[in-house]
């Protein structure tokens, strides 16, 4: 599980579109329905900060939208309390952008390209 730093623009399709799915995975779990994974590094990571990540949600959908991707699962903007920003990040910005290159080209090496 991981929600990117980075701007949703930057991403390729694949983390686009993981990303949202995992976020959706992560509300749930933060919204306590789920206690499997709440001590999974990326929730304790957000824990508190379901205001960011409606935030993150919404870039995200955003994003989907320009590319033309339909979307069709919002999130509860009245469950998204707490601090509205995310203040510990996973890598730093560089390291962010190189690690999905990294999988793209990975994947593009082994002959299946990303559309």
């Amino acid at each position: 599980m991981r929600i990117w730093d980075l701007g949703p623009e930057r991403m390729f399709r694949q983390h686009l579109m993981g990303e949202h799915r995992k976020l959706h995975n992560l509300w749930v779990i933060l919204m306590g329905d789920k206690l499997r994974y709440a001590r999974h590094p990326e929730t304790r990571r957000c824990q508190g900060k379901l205001k960011a990540l409606y935030g993150r949600h919404e870039r995200l959908s955003a994003e989907m939208a320009q590319r033309g991707y339909r979307h069709g699962s919002p999130l509860p903007e009245a469950q998204a309390i707490g601090l509205g920003v995310q203040e510990y990040y996973k890598g730093s910005p560089a390291d962010q952008v190189r690690m999905p290159q990294a999988k793209a080209a990975a994947v593009i090496f082994r002959g299946s390209p990303i559309t």
